[in-house]
This record gives structure tokens, C-alpha cells and sequence, in this order.
């Protein structure tokens, strides 16, 4: 079995973020959202994936090179513009062959793995298997209505009156009849292939099509404070260690991470918190649910539930909590000031917090 991941998407959810990396590369407890879906298919015991890629084609394989790091082997895809999923298929023909395949959504974030699901898939071999997950507001989403072997009957986009409350959330497992449907599918009224449109024509004509409920954490990394909630999520299992530099006046408490070369100096630390490599922390208040990234500097500052982009700078602010600061980003305070700030700061911006 191969894979295909989907990551081409331009992000104009996460902005100002996506005017300058694409979606996804943020950083999840310090790693990459496209790197933990790369691990979770490896944990499927699949190691040929192809990656759709459009223009930050650059930045992704800059950061996940040739997979080899991750025990994988990556092909780039090109895609000139988004022309649906289903045009994702078409595009990786060749890498595909006729192999199975999975198809993952390269935002999507299933820390408790997929790989029992791909045992169903591998043992069976329906015509397509896909991932559902229950949600509140079915209207946002497609979503799968069941028999009672677990078969799908229909799939429905957006339905304004759901009859199912299972929402199909991007993880797709084919065999290659998926090619012929993609083949025989006309573009939907927004001009894209649609994937649902596909698995509908296999429906109507008889092949057997199978859903499987993902019980875990589901989020779609779309937005910032889907981001910050992921994050809260991924350092709740945060290994503990002490690789870099902390003095005798610090206090550590909780789950804490110091990555190598880093140094925390006058600073209290309340886990879950990890420190990137080479991070500099200065009389600091560090709380809960705070990943920072490799390289930054942070001094006489508090800061909680956030995300720090390497590079970042954050000097004597009193208060910053659940935010995303760019790559780069400088923020200081000439006065301190009481309340804490919510901000999401882009790359290379400067921001100045006065009272």
C-alpha cells in the first residue's frame, strides 16, 4: 500500500501565517503538522507517499526533505492550483499505479493513529474505506450515512437536515477501482473534482464502500485556536527531559522538555511546556500548554498557552496567552503593563505591547 497526502492547500484560515508558510508546516508541540502525519502513516507500515504540493512546495520538502529522516520515502507532486481531491487522485496516477493507497489530508491531526483501521482496510479491501468521526454540527461537514453492517449508503456535503452525525474527516483508504470513478466524475458547481462525488459514483454502482468511526482526538488545523487547542492535546503526553541548560534559580514543575542547547535562567516553569533547541529564557514566567520553538529569546516576559515560531523574540511582556507568534516576530513593552495579551503575530513582524 502507498499513500497520498494532501498539501497544497494555500491556508486563508490561518492568516497571516499562510501569506508566508504554508499551514502545514505550524508547529505542533514543536514539530510540524505535516511531519506527525507522516509518522502516522509510517505507523501504518506505509513507506512510498506521495505529497501534492503547490506553491510552498519549497518550504515542505526544505523541512521534510526526502522522508528518509522520518523512515519514509517522499514524492513530490506538483498541483498548479486546488481543482478539488479527487484531481489530487488523478495528478498521482503515476505514483500510485495500481496499488491501494490511503489518502490523508496533510492538516489533519489523528494523534492516536489510524493504523487498526488500515488493518480492516488491508483485510476486506472494500472499494474505499473511509475515516468518520462524531460531531455536534454535522451541517459543516460531508458527512456518511450507515447501514446497519457499517456499509455506506450515501454521503452527503453539507447536508442542511444530517440523518448522520459521522463526519468524514479526511483520511480515505481506495483501491484502484477509486481510478475509475475519479475518471467518470464531472467537476462539481464550484469547478473541483470531488473525492465525495467519486466514492458516490462507486456507491451507485454497486462496489462496496466501508466507514470506520476514529474514536480519539480529531482536529483540523485550519484555524489558530484549532492550533492552540491541538497543542494542548499533544503535550498532555510530553516526555519529559532535560537536554540543555537550566540554573539553580529556575523551577521546573510539571512536564517539562528543554531541548539541547537551550538555557532557562531565573525562570519558573509550569508544564506541559517544551523549549526548542538553542532557546534562550530569561527571568520568565513560563505556563502551562506553552510550546517555543528553536532559537528564540524570551526575557523578563509571561507567557501560557501559546506557541512560539523559531526565531521568535519576546521581550518584558507581562502577559501574552493563547497566541501564535510568527517565525522571527518581535514583541516587547516599553511599560509593563497588568492583563495578559492574546495575539497572532506573523512572520517577521514587530509588535510593541504599551499600556
Amino acid at each position: 500500500m502507498k499513500a497520498l497526502v494532501l498539501s497544497g492547500g494555500s491556508g486563508t484560515r490561518l492568516r497571516p501565517f499562510s501569506y508566508s508558510m504554508p499551514k502545514q508546516l505550524i508547529p505542533i508541540a514543536n514539530k510540524p503538522v505535516l511531519e506527525h502525519v507522516l509518522e502516522d502513516i509510517r505507523n501504518l507500515g506505509v513507506t512510498e507517499i506521495g505529497v501534492i504540493v503547490g506553491g510552498w512546495a519549497a518550504q515542505i520538502a526544505e523541512v521534510i526533505g526526502d522522508g528518509s529522516r522520518l523512515g519514509v520515502k517522499v514524492t513530490y507532486i506538483p498541483q498548479d492550483k486546488p481543482l478539488g481531491l479527487a484531481h489530487c487522485v488523478t495528478l498521482a496516477r503515476p505514483f500510485l499505479g495500481d496499488d491501494d493507497f490511503v489518502m490523508y489530508l496533510g492538516d489533519n491531526m489523528l494523534p492516536e493513529g489510524t493504523a487498526h483501521i488500515a488493518d480492516e482496510f488491508r483485510a476486506g479491501r472494500p472499494a474505499a474505506q473511509v475515516v468518520v468521526h462524531k460531531v455536534s454540527d454535522p451541517r459543516a461537514f460531508g458527512v456518511a450515512e450507515l447501514d446497519e453492517n457499517g456499509r455506506v449508503e450515501r454521503l452527503v456535503e453539507k447536508p442542511r437536515e444530517p440523518k448522520s452525525d459521522l463526519a468524514l474527516i479526511g483520511v480515505y483508504f481506495f483501491t484502484p477501482a477509486i481510478h475509475t470513478a475519479v475518471a467518470a466524475i464531472e467537476p462539481s458547481a464550484r469547478g473541483e473534482l470531488e473525492i465525495t462525488d467519486a466514492i458516490q459514483w462507486l456507491l451507485t454502482s454497486g462496489a462496496e464502500v466501508k466507514a470506520s468511526e476514529y474514536h480519539g482526538y480529531w482536529k483540523d488545523t485550519g484555524r489558530a485556536e484549532d492550533v492552540l487547542d491541538c497543542n494542548r492535546q499533544l503535550l498532555m503526553s510530553l516526555r519529559p527531559e532535560i537536554a540543555g541548560e537550566v540554573d539553580e534559580a529556575s523551577e521546573l514543575n510539571g512536564l517539562v522538555r528543554i531541548e539541547p542547547g537551550a538555557r532557562v535562567i531565573r525562570t519558573r516553569i509550569e508544564g506541559p511546556v517544551i523549549i526548542g533547541a538553542g532557546t534562550v529564557v530569561e527571568d520568565c514566567h513560563i505556563g502551562p500548554d506553552t510550546s517555543i520553538g528553536d532559537g528564540c529569546t524570551l526575557r523578563g516576559s509571561r507567557i501560557r498557552d501559546s506557541i512560539v515560531l523559531a526565531g521568535a523574540t519576546i521581550s518584558h511582556v507581562p502577559g501574552i496567552h493563547g497566541s501564535l507568534i510568527g517565525r522571527g516576530a518581535t514583541v516587547d513593552a516599553g511599560v509593563e503593563t497588568d492583563p495578559y495579551h492574546r495575539l497572532v503575530v506573523g512572520d517577521h513582524t514587530r509588535i510593541e505591547v504599551a499600556a
